[in-house]
């Protein structure tokens, strides 16, 4: 046999590996993904339901996610009208941790509408002296909101705000305990600061349970320091972050956050030009030049 068939036959019954490089994770940041959170009781222009759906048509925003006060409540049939009218997702709406009139009136509303959303809720730490009464405890509390979810075709997310339950081990405990189908997670980053140095364990921990993940400019220690909410490039951890997030295979809703009392059109936007900046990094090309921030110095 000759040198050139023999080395064509060891070629085709061993083909060599595929390299990582040949095909690049998938990018979880594209804008068919975003989804605007935090920007009714955060913004410094106090907008109306139409004014808000009229900045994120402008914007460019396809998904949102709906946080209230109660002040906000009679306006919500509004704008869940307005923004199936300009066909803007309600990927999200903030629900109590419990089925109270105000549960009842968001409910009310999503029912009307038929819409297939999901409820974030959060709540304390629940009773118990130890990790079984406290998970036990804490899916008294959440059952019957999942079971009510369902009746409608929407899900109940478990949403990290510190504590105990904002703990994502403690979280997928109570999943197992529910044993619903409909029961998942949406994680945020700025509720996470003391799980930056094992994020990405925390990530494959909670992949299989994650609805939505909500994504902030990140500094060790920043929400000590005056830095728990920063736009998306001023933070030391953002490109690391990101680059977790995209290596995990996430690929569902990613939260951009509003949060702060400037214009929440000016305040996206800025998220918008950093994750942009980021992602021209993470695609290993050259970035370019720091976005000028309108909202941050």
């Amino acid at each position: 046999m000759s040198r050139a068939l023999l080395l064509a036959t060891i070629a085709v019954c061993f083909p060599q590996p595929v390299r990582a490089a040949d095909n690049p994770p998938a990018d979880p940041f594209t804008r068919d993904k975003l989804v605007a959170w935090c920007i009714v009781p955060f913004d410094a222009k106090k907008r109306t339901p139409a004014e808000r759906v009229e900045m994120l048509k402008k914007i460019g925003f396809k998904n949102y996610a709906y946080d209230w006060r109660a002040e906000h409540l009679p306006t919500f049939d509004e704008e869940v009208g307005l923004l199936k009218k300009a066909k803007i997702e309600l990927t999200a709406v903030w629900f109590p941790a419990n089925l109270g009139p105000d549960a009842q009136k968001l409910l009310e509303v999503i029912k009307k509408h038929d819409i297939k959303t999901q409820l974030w809720v959060t709540m304390g730490d629940p009773a118990g002296k130890d990790q079984v009464a406290k998970v036990e405890s804490a899916v008294k509390v959440l059952k019957p909101i999942a079971e009510e979810a369902a009746k409608c075709g929407c899900k109940l997310a478990l949403y990290n705000h510190g504590g105990w339950f904002g703990e994502p081990e403690n979280q997928v405990a109570i999943i197992d305990a529910l044993k619903l189908k409909n029961v998942g997670i949406v994680y945020n980053l700025h509720h996470g600061h003391d799980h930056f140095d094992r994020f990405p364990a925390l990530l494959k921990l909670m992949k299989p349970h994650l609805f939505a993940l909500n994504i902030n400019g990140s500094t060790k220690g920043g929400d000590k320091v005056g830095k728990k909410i920063l736009p998306l490039g001023t933070g030391e951890l953002d490109l690391t972050v990101l680059r977790d997030i995209r290596d995990s295979g996430y690929s569902g809703p990613i939260g951009i956050l509003g949060h702060t009392q400037d214009d929440a059109a000016e305040r996206l936007a800025d998220n918008l030009d950093g994750l942009g900046w980021l992602r021209r990094e993470l695609a290993g090309k050259e970035p370019g030049p720091r976005p000028t921030y309108r909202t941050w110095k």
